[in-house]
């Protein structure tokens, strides 16, 4: 009874904490899921597979590193092999456990390995876990007080007991949707054996898990492109246009440019060109070397534009433009980002922006400005001063 008491209550509270994330962290990698399988313990053997079911509740903390808590069970069965029977002190015979009913809980650090190449996400997900485990059953079977001089004795016991031990395993899992994920996952465990002491490896048993598991997270997975953007404009430091335009134009043209993206990264990157109170901002992103715009670009200022003369009060936008440092020498980057501020500039006065309201600057050639990739920094920001 202690032991389904157990098992429900930590149901329960996997059942509240998703809960609680649905309504208050939607949308940051919190996934939840459950899975059903087999188990067996290796005693010495394979032994006859039981019923394995798993809870499971975690967040990937960034898209390659995550944690969860796993709450399994019900079954686990140990056949009559040699060197892990039990022997009842009333009667020599040997007999096996059938089902023999318990629990587990396991914390786990994962790995994505797929999301370590993937600035995007991966269709598929192969990812390693490992993390301590505690299982609870019954003691199982303790040698008795009085022993027999020619055989062992043993007796059953059911008094409640938690074990504390350790698993790694290896999952594969499909994508269908950016929420919803299927997989197949393998856990080897060594822990005491549930079954006491009349297994022969009571001290330290291994036992393996094979479960097909379905998960959903929470408001969809993000890639690293994606969480470094919302992180800048969670914090303030750009405009939704901004962050779709950055996001955009880094899938576009290279989807490999931000590898190394880091969420303290990107923050500190971008505050150095916008300030807390800037309530909107975008950038103009051109080729190595030019300062023409494409039709996007333009239909990006016609839209910004908009916004400026839809200001009420008299606001001033500066039209900063930048060159990447790497690339060409001081005096050719410092004329490039004029040349690029004055492009944007004509733009913005050709859809009826003021040319009062706007305030040219030139930067030349600076460091990586966005996601640390100096090609990002071929750009012109438009901001509210």
């Amino acid at each position: 009874m202690k032991i389904k008491v157990l098992a429900l209550s930590l149901a329960v509270v996997a059942a509240a904490f998703t809960a609680n994330a649905q309504t208050t962290c939607k949308g940051n990698d919190i996934f939840v899921g459950v899975g059903v399988g087999a188990i067996s313990p290796f005693t010495p053997g394979l032994n006859a597979p039981s019923v394995y079911a798993n809870i499971e509740v975690g967040k990937y903390i960034t898209p390659v590193w995550g944690v969860r808590g796993v709450i399994g069970g019900p079954f686990q069965s140990l056949n009559a092999n040699k060197g892990n029977a039990t022997i009842n002190t009333s009667s020599p015979d040997v007999k096996a456990y059938k089902n023999k009913l318990f629990g587990e809980l396991n914390f786990d650090a994962m790995f994505n390995i797929s999301n370590l190449f993937a600035d995007n996400l991966a269709k598929f997900d192969v990812y390693l876990f490992a993390g301590p485990t505690l299982n609870f059953s019954s003691v199982g079977t303790k040698f008795a007080d009085v022993q027999n001089a020619e055989v062992l004795l043993v007796e059953e016991c059911n008094d409640f007991k938690v074990r504390a031990g350790a698993t790694v395993g290896l999952g594969l899992a499909y994508n269908f949707t950016k929420s919803f994920a299927l997989g197949l996952e393998g856990r080897f465990g060594v822990t005491p054996s549930i079954f006491g002491d009349a297994d022969a490896y009571r001290k330290a048993e291994g036992t393996g898990r094979l479960a097909i598991n379905g998960v959903w997270t929470i408001g969809g997975k993000h890639g690293k492109i994606a969480r470094a953007a919302s992180a800048a404009a969670a914090a303030g430091y750009l405009s939704k246009e901004a962050v779709d335009a950055i996001v955009n134009e880094a899938l576009e043209k290279n989807p490999k440019i931000v590898e190394k993206v880091v969420e303290k990264e990107v923050i500190k990157q971008v505050e150095k060109l916008v300030n807390n109170d800037v309530p909107s901002s975008t950038a103009i992103f051109f080729e190595i070397g030019k300062a023409t715009l494409t039709s996007k670009d333009k239909a990006r200022i016609k839209l910004y534009a908009e916004s400026i003369n839809a200001c009420k009060d008299d606001s001033v936008f500066e039209v900063g433009g930048y060159a990447d440092k790497k690339t060409g020498s001081a005096k050719t980057n410092q004329k490039l980002s004029e040349k690029r501020a004055q492009t944007v500039y004509d733009a913005l006065v050709a859809e009826g922006v003021d040319p009062s309201r706007l305030e040219k600057k030139a930067y030349g050639g600076v460091d990586a400005i966005f996601f640390n990739n100096d090609v990002l920094s071929r750009t012109v920001i438009i901001k509210k001063k």
